[in-house]
Formats: C-alpha cells, structure tokens, sequence
C-alpha cells in the first residue's frame, strides 16, 4: 500500500472511532439537563436518581472522547500537510471557534456541574448541566462548517493557487452545514435514545428495584428515538436536494445509477456486482421516479448517471494527475471520477435501514412496556440490547458515504463557486514515506483497540450496577458530598 492508502485507512479508522463517543455525549448531554430539569421543577427523587446515572454513563463516555477526539486535530499536519496548507486559511476560523469557544464552554460548565452538587443552588447548578449540552452542540456546528465546506467550498477567493477566507458568515452559514448539523444532531439523539431503551429495559427486565427510574428512561428513549429517526427522515430529504446540486457524482454513486435516467427510480436493493460502472450484471428493486423526487421534488426530474458525470468530470478537472512525484503511483495515471460503488451504494442502505431498525425496535420496546406491562421471556432484554448498536453504526455507514462519496476530492468542486478551490485527495497528504505511516497506523489502531476496551468495561460495569453504583441508597433524595465525588 502507498502513502496515500495508509494515511486514508489512518484517517478513517481514528475517526470512525472518534464518532462513536460523540453522538452518545452530544444527545445524551440534552437528555441528562432534561432530567435534572424533571427533578428541579417536581421535586420527584426518580428525576434525581435518573440524573445521577446517566450522568457517570455520560461522563464516561465524554472523558474517552476527548482523548480520542486530540488525535484528530494532530492527524491535519501528521499525514495530511498538503491538505492543511490548501485549507488552512479556512479551516482555521471554525476549528478555532470550536476550541476556544464552545469546547471551553463545555469543559468549564462540565467541571461546575461535576463538583457543584451540593455547592451551587439548584437552578445554578441545572443551568451548568444546560450550559454544558448546549455547548456540544455548538462544538458539533463548528467542525459541520468545517466539513461542509469541503463538501461546497464557499465565502472564499483563490490568491496564489490557495482559498482565502472572504466571509465567515458564508462559511458558518453555508447551507450544507445548515442541513447537516440538524441531520447530525437528529442521528446523536437517536444513538442517546436507543441506549436509555436498551439499558433501561434490560434493567427493567432484572427487576432488581428502581422500576420507575427504568420504566421513565424506557419511555423517554423510546419517543426519542423514534422522534430522531423522523427528524432524520426530514433532514435526509434535503441533504438529498442539495447532493443532487452540488455532488452530482455522489447521488449517481449512492444509486449505482450508471445511465441518466429522466425519471430515475430509487434502487431498494441490487443483485450483483455494483462495483462495475457498466451495471451489465446488476438488476435493481426500484421505486420508479422516487429518486428523481428525492433529488428535485418532482417524479419528472433527469437524475445525470456515471457514465455521463465521468465525461463531464474529465473535460472541467482533466483527464490525468499531473506529473508529479509527490502523487507516487498515481503520477500522471488517468483519474477515476468514480467512488467505490459498493461503499456508496451499500453505506448509503445502510444508514437508512439500520436507523429505521432502529426506531422500530424503540417502538416495538415502548409497545411491549405499555401500562406497566413486562415480558419475561429471555428475548426481551436481548432485543433491547441490540437496539444500542444500530444508531452507531447507521451514523458511521452515514459518514463513510458522506467522506468516500465525494472521492477522488478531498474538496469538491462546488459547481457555482470560484473556479479551482478544489483539491484532489492525492495532493493532500504529506511527503511521507510508506513505513512511517504504517507505524503510525498500528500504533493508533492498537492504542484506539485498547481504549476500546476500558471504555466498554466501564460503560458496562456502572451500566450493570445501576442507581446504586453512583447514588447510596440512604440518600436517594438529595444529593450529597460524597455523591458529588462519586463522579
């Protein structure tokens, strides 16, 4: 493998692990402040005791996030120099917001809330619990700016071969970050709401006391869960829109759509070999004229297919890379326009069907616990349980096919905006040799596997000990000194 592959895999692999820790603190942070809310405003110890564990889960999950979150930020001038050097002038702005603004703001109110049980008056105290959930949200829009300008590179001018930063506002406002921060957001609090409803339920099922608590987590996660999946329905729809305009090369790929199609079906599931861009051994279930709703809000629209966008590709970026050593093997080889197809077209089914899964089992778990209801049968916990895992992994299919849909760019074209603020993926990464990046490569992967693993173990030894592991039962009222080091 080439520099170029190991700094991908690199890439990919530390960040696919790195958005797995975020989604469950960004929706479960919300849900905690809801919960104290509950326990301000009523009085009821069963918010408090709520609070109180899935507070320790969060906060778990928050402190592994941040440790593999730092790696990230390295990873721009570690293996990805050309790139940083291209963008930098941009991506400076959003990133620093996210550090110095609201990364500040949520350490800060996170410490607060952490040592203030007990020290701060209560409304103070639930406000740093809102402070803080707040702020991973603004986090999230931060880096979705960041990310959505390479996917639509806006409010900039090209000096000397590189983009300078125009507008802020245009980069912060761009409206693909405007339709991926609410898609986002909607994916983090279904992964928050699957695990509410699988934890709660399994503890429910062990009928081990706290029922209230479990029932309420049950139910909260449950509407959630199903709420989110709608939301992400909605956003879904137009993100759609916009992908159509602005990559039309990833709609094509998302649909293994190999010929124009006017109107174009919506392929529900294909036979065969996707990954040839002939598409002469595929036959599709299709939903006739549904893509090309999808794409322009109408059943008439032309959907471009691959072989089209190929020829299109080529006459405005070229047909080859230039010669250049620093492009290795792919040094004045033709460019293929084309993504990986069975990624694109299998990911993009994926995120779609395992997010639908998902709120069908929050249902299917809400309906099963109705009126006090219980079932005892060994199945009960099991269903809930898996339910934890579809969301995560909707979100990384969602993600994969997001970055890898818009290859051979790192920066994609934006067709209406300045010409040549695009970078291609292969002179974006630094001038390394094969070998460093491979070291580099199994050391994080093997440091990410064991951080895999203390994550896990904590999750599940303080998920597996209930109320009781964070909250002694002779203060199951209010809090205490020694509760607020518990955490």
């Amino acid at each position: 493998m080439d520099v170029l592959d190991l700094a991908r895999w690199q890439f990919g692999i530390t960040t696919v692990y790195h958005f797995l820790m975020v989604p469950l603190t960004i929706g479960l942070s919300v849900l905690v402040a809801g919960m104290q809310t509950a326990w301000v405003r009523t009085g009821d110890p069963k918010y408090l005791r709520m609070t109180k564990f899935w507070g320790k889960l969060l906060l778990i999950n928050f402190a592994m996030g941040v440790v593999t979150g730092i790696v990230q930020e390295f990873q721009f001038g570690m293996t990805w120099s050309e790139y940083s050097r291209f963008v930098g002038d941009v991506f400076g702005a959003p990133l620093a917001m996210e550090g110095l603004v609201a990364f500040f703001v949520e350490s800060t109110f996170l410490g607060l809330w952490i040592f203030g049980w007990d020290r701060l008056p209560k409304k103070v105290h639930l406000a740093c619990a809102w402070a803080f959930s707040l702020a991973t949200i603004a986090s999230a829009y931060f880096i979705l700016a960041a990310n959505s300008w390479m996917q639509h590179p806006v409010g900039v001018e090209l000096v000397d071969g590189r983009p300078r930063l125009t507008s802020i506002w245009a980069v912060l406002g761009n409206n693909t970050a405007l339709t991926a921060v609410p898609h986002t957001v909607a994916g983090c609090f279904a992964v928050a709401g699957a695990f509410l409803v699988g934890v709660g339920a399994w503890h429910l099922w062990r009928n081990r006391g706290d029922e209230p608590v479990w029932r309420a987590s049950v139910k909260l996660g449950g509407v959630v869960g199903i709420v989110a999946f709608a939301a992400l329905a909605g956003t879904g729809d137009l993100q759609a829109k916009l992908m159509f305009e602005q990559q039309p090369m990833k709609m094509a790929a998302a649909e293994a759509l190999c010929e124009t199609e006017q109107p174009a079906g919506f392929s529900v599931f294909a036979v065969g070999d996707v990954a040839r861009p002939d598409c002469d051994n595929v036959k599709s279930i299709t939903v006739p004229a549904l893509l090309s709703f999808l794409a322009h809000n109408d059943f008439t629209t032309e959907v471009r297919g691959i072989t089209q966008l190929v020829g299109e590709y080529q006459e405005k970026y070229g047909t080859n890379y230039p010669v250049d050593e620093r492009l290795g093997e792919l040094s004045g080889k033709p460019i293929d326009y084309v993504p990986m197809l069975p990624v694109t077209y299998w990911g993009f089914r994926l995120m779609i069907g395992l997010g639908a899964l998902s709120a069908g089992v929050g249902a299917a778990v809400l309906w099963f616990t109705r009126k006090g209801r219980l079932p005892r049968g060994r199945w009960f916990p099991w269903l809930a349980l898996s339910g934890i895992a579809l969301p995560f992994a909707a979100n990384s299919a969602g993600w994969i096919f997001t970055e890898m849909g818009r290859q051979p760019f790192v920066v994609a074209p934006n067709p209406s905006g300045v010409d040549g603020v695009w970078l291609f993926t292969a002179r974006g990464v630094s001038g390394l040799a094969a070998g460093e990046v491979l070291t580099s490569l199994i050391v994080l992967t093997l440091l990410y596997g064991a951080l895999a693993v203390v994550e896990v173990f904590l999750l599940v030894r303080y998920a597996r000990g209930g109320v009781a592991a964070v909250m002694p039962e002779k203060k199951a009222d209010e809090p205490s000194d020694t509760l607020a080091f518990a955490y």
